[in-house]
């Protein structure tokens, strides 16, 4: 029967989460069809699916496998420019969108993915503070290797150059004619056919989160709890901990380098320093002012902490100070007893042994 209760419970903290973000489109779509939202607000919406998505995915390796990771821009950007290079190679033999669109994000998530294993192997058996600073390093070395490519496509497939003395320029790639340069090495993509929609984020987010609370609450999901409770005794019991970390992690990745295929579609010109130290850094924020492990307050967070810069730019030169002072405030808020145990009441969350996993 308890088995029963919590399995019962867990599907309407889910039902929950799903149905905040399906209300959401509802109701920002139906604003954006009777022209309410301005333009620059219309602008916001994609890059708000993007960033919840990015905040989803760090959440699943910093609050569910309990690593810090500081390098996550970097397969957001390995996924923005791979899903660029795929949507831009693809636009004659692929002119519907929306296909080609989806064939982009998977693509952008297969290269993240790999990325995030190659990267994995090393990282994950370091703790605490030296996986955070080996993973800023990976993501501020992704982003300079980015920066060295030189990449077209003509009728003879794709040609890349890794231009890293910066003595080549785009006349080495010898393209055919008719041919097109996608990547322009520090000069980034230019010239992208921005196809990536306000809906295309939606469906991003909802397989998101399905992949996420699956992931949670099945049983690779418990071993991952187990290994963030107690790495020792997970091991004691038989349970491969490099393993489930790297299971995690790699999909972790991947569903950033899809976030990152749909920003770079966003676009028609994109640089990798976008992704730099900074952007991870903003994304880490979104989670831990959501909550570690609380998929719905990282949502809420991300949306409202992109979306606030932006409504305050009347504000000029104060601005950012208001946005510093509304940070501090949520921070203070959010560790107030009597405000928490509020929230506790609107937002579904469970609390697990050793430490408290909010779905």
């Amino acid at each position: 029967m308890k088995k029963l209760s919590s399995i019962k419970g867990t599907t309407k903290k889910n039902g929950f989460t799903y149905a905040l973000v399906i209300v959401a489109f509802a109701v920002v779509s139906l604003l954006n069809a009777n022209g309410v939202l301005s333009r620059s607000a219309q602008g916001l919406l994609v890059p708000a699916c993007c960033y919840i998505v990015m905040a989803l995915s760090l959440n699943l390796t910093v609050g569910v496998l309990g690593d810090l990771s500081l390098g996550h821009a970097g397969f957001m950007s390995v996924g923005a420019f791979s899903g660029i290079v795929a949507s831009m190679s693809l636009a004659d033999a692929i002119p519907n969108t929306v296909v080609r669109m989806a064939l982009a994000i998977v693509v952008g998530a297969l290269f993240a993915a790999v990325a995030g294993f190659l990267i994995g192997i090393p990282v994950l058996r370091l703790r605490g503070d030296y996986l955070a600073i080996v993973t800023l390093a990976f993501g501020e070395i992704i982003k300079d290797i980015i920066t060295c490519l030189i990449v077209g496509h003509d009728k003879n497939g794709i040609h890349i150059l890794f231009n890293v003395k910066g003595n080549k320029s785009v006349a080495d790639l010898n393209l055919a004619e008719g041919g097109q340069v996608i990547i322009k090495g520090a000069q980034g993509a230019t010239g992208t056919q921005t196809i990536a929609t306000f809906t295309a984020g939606f469906v991003l987010i909802i397989i998101t989160l399905f992949i996420i609370l699956n992931l949670v609450n099945s049983r690779t999901g418990r071993a991952v709890l187990a290994v963030r409770d107690n790495r020792i005794a997970a091991e004691s019991v038989g349970i491969n901990v490099t393993k489930y970390k790297m299971i995690v992690f790699v999909i972790s990745s991947a569903l950033a380098g899809a976030a990152g295929a749909l920003y770079g579609m966003n676009y028609s010109s994109l640089v990798a320093s976008k992704f730099d130290f900074n952007t991870s850094i903003l994304v880490l924020v979104f989670v831990v002012l959501g909550g570690l492990g609380n998929m719905t307050g990282s949502i809420i967070a991300a949306t409202i902490l992109y979306v606030l810069p932006e409504a305050l730019r009347e504000f000029s030169d104060y601005r950012m100070l208001i946005y510093a002072i509304v940070l501090i405030l949520v921070m203070v808020a959010t560790n107030d007893p009597k405000i928490k145990a509020l929230f506790g009441k609107i937002l579904p969350h469970r609390k697990k042994k050793g430490g408290a996993v909010n779905e």
